[in-house]
């Protein structure tokens, strides 16, 4: 997923109602569930804190719908969904090269620092990471989603394990099979790539498609699209310029259906974004998608929540007053 930059307590303790206690996916038991923190930190209400301190971040920079988004796809694809991502130090996840974009990892502490004020201890940074995601996907326009919480952080964050993140000219049906071996189907692959509607790439990430056709564009690019970044991103200039993923005006921080519209009429940025629409294994997807405008924002929290039941470790630590280093 390319790089994406970018409150009311009673809101928040209002969309928090609507999360069901009972409802889970998968492997879920005392330690793992829907409501987990239910009684966990006294009177206090985790999941609106963590909505609350997402929202303030919002209101400041619309950025953080896509950093957020991004944050837990980079943590939940390596070593499964521990917070590993979030560890300092030398050779860390968050070094390696596939990381070096990404951002939000200041949202997640503050919320994990407002909570351990009530609780020390007792909230993981892993479930801060989704239950972030899912305020940043709700404030995006998308539907709220209840989300199991009561992940263990993990204590291992190596940099060479991101090389397993996939790359954004990674074939469609090798990304079909990489999302399965997460748990995660075809319609889940299309609606998680589907969150480049709030994403953007630097010009080093579309260059290729730009110049590398016999020294012209990729022939599935749209020709106006395609003139029009080559002034925004000449070759070999070393831009610092971004392009957004969605090329809908109005529609750069918002969760809907633009995208797959746009991917349609030869407007994909990324060749991965483009493929989406042209490969049999998701083109049906991506039509019936762009035709409808309440499947992206039905079907995206269902799909991030699939996700957030990646390699989740149920017994461990719960990293203490930072997400920033093991206890």
């Amino acid at each position: 997923m390319a790089r994406a930059k970018s409150s009311t307590m009673a809101l928040a303790l209002g969309l928090l109602v609507m999360t069901l206690v009972g409802e889970c996916y998968g492997q879920c038991g005392d330690n793992f569930k829907v409501g987990y923190y239910n009684g966990k930190c006294g009177k206090v209400d985790v999941e609106a804190i963590v909505f609350h301190v997402v929202k303030k971040h919002f209101n400041e920079d619309k950025d953080t719908i896509a950093d957020l988004i991004r944050l837990q796809f980079h943590d939940c694809f390596v070593r499964g969904c521990d917070a590993s991502i979030l560890l300092e130090g030398e050779d860390t996840e968050k070094t390696a090269r596939n990381n070096l974009s990404v951002d939000g990892y200041d949202i997640i502490e503050d919320a994990k620092v407002a909570l351990d004020k009530y609780c020390p201890g007792v909230v993981s940074c892993a479930d801060i990471i989704v239950l972030a995601a899912r305020a940043a996907t709700y404030l995006g326009g998308a539907d709220w989603y209840a989300v199991e919480t009561g992940r263990k952080d993990g204590r291992t964050s190596l940099a060479s394990d991101a090389k397993q993140l996939p790359r954004r000219d990674i074939p469609i049906p090798a990304a079909v099979d990489l999302f399965a071996s997460f748990g995660l189907d075809t319609h889940d692959f299309v609606y998680l790539l589907g969150c480049h509607t709030v994403g953007t790439a630097h010009c080093e990430n579309i260059e290729d498609r730009l110049y590398n056709f016999n020294g012209d564009a990729d022939p599935t690019m749209n020709s106006d699209l395609a003139s029009s970044l080559k002034m925004k991103c000449p070759r070999n200039a070393n831009s610092t310029e971004e392009a957004f993923l969605d090329q809908t005006y109005g529609s750069e921080f918002v969760l809907d259906n633009a995208y797959f519209k746009r991917i349609i009429e030869g407007k994909g940025i990324l060749k991965v974004d483009q493929e989406l629409a042209l490969h049999p294994l998701t083109k049906d997807i991506v039509l019936r998608t762009a035709a409808d405008e309440t499947i992206f924002r039905t079907r995206i929290g269902p799909s991030m929540r699939k996700m957030g039941l990646v390699g989740v470790l149920t017994e461990g630590e719960v990293r203490l007053g930072t997400c920033k280093k093991v206890r």
